[in-house]
């Protein structure tokens, strides 16, 4: 198995210069129901496989585990080879939201010690023709590895006063403005709020290394050690775990639950209004 040296993020010219060493993965996916393989099958771009969130990155959900659960690592493995990935294969994703939603199955690899980065930009970075042929790969030989205690956390860890809290969804959901999906509004009382998609610039492309070192630390954060990072369900989450790493802050903690597993757990309590403390604000 490869290590995971590739960086986080790569661009286009990256990816031409080593596309033969690739497998190029479209993990597009839509919180509001509508169909990434419809999507996908509409036009992709050329080479890719398509990666079911639902089918392979994620469990059933239940108020009890929360809206996107990790899978069974074997189901995971499953689903990989099934795409025609392989242990040793350098997996790019990409989706058409700048990268927040294929971030969820670049940081399964990556915890997993698989070579994986997310396409910086996504589709809006590619300028040629997209094929509608769904491109013929053999199954992959990809090995069934458990997750790593390290990287992930339970409900009743976001409390620990030496954790620092992150939550990456909108500010209008952690603020409690409004949220039409899960049955609390609010947030993780204490977490600070870097949503995810403002690590983007207004190309849909990640901010450099230096902003993204302002951004974390407006926000009280100079290491990921004891960062754990959350969203609705444990998707986006990923993008700020992975740019942290790329900023060179290390390795966060991933609370897959997210809010539709803490809003559904009555018995913790809930924060609206703005984060108390350090500031994202410009």
């Amino acid at each position: 198995m490869q290590s995971t040296a590739v960086e986080p993020f790569v661009d286009l010219e990256w990816l031409s210069q080593n596309r033969r060493r690739v497998v190029l993965a479209d993990v597009r996916w839509y919180l509001d129901g509508r169909s990434g393989r419809e999507a996908y099958d509409g036009g992709h771009i050329p080479g890719a496989v398509f990666v079911d969130l639902d089918r392979w990155l994620s469990a059933e959900g239940s108020p009890l585990e929360g809206r996107n659960p990790l899978p069974a690592a074997s189901d995971f493995a499953f689903g990989m080879r099934e795409s025609g990935i392989s242990d040793d294969d350098i997996v790019v994703a990409y989706d058409d939201a700048g990268g927040v939603i294929a971030a969820r199955l670049v940081w399964m690899l990556r915890a997993t010690g698989h070579s994986s980065a997310i396409l910086d930009g996504g589709m809006a970075s590619y300028e040629g023709s997209l094929e509608t042929e769904h491109p013929s790969r053999p199954a992959g030989n990809f090995t069934a590895e458990p997750w790593p205690g390290d990287r992930l956390t339970e409900i009743h860890e976001l409390s620990i006063e030496a954790n620092l809290v992150v939550d990456a969804r909108n500010r209008d959901r952690f603020e409690g403005r409004q949220d039409p999906i899960d049955p609390r509004p609010g947030h993780v009382p204490g977490a600070r709020n870097v949503p995810c998609r403002e690590n983007l610039d207004p190309d849909g492309k990640l901010r450099g290394k230096a902003e993204l070192l302002r951004i974390f630390a407006a926000a009280g954060i100079s290491s990921a050690e004891n960062v754990i990072s959350y969203c609705g369900s444990g998707i986006t989450a990923c993008h700020n775990l992975l740019a942290l790493e790329h900023a060179g802050l290390g390795h966060g903690r991933l609370f897959t639950g997210g809010w539709s597993q803490y809003g559904h757990a009555l018995e913790f309590p809930v924060e609206l209004g703005p984060a108390t403390g350090p500031s994202t604000a410009e």
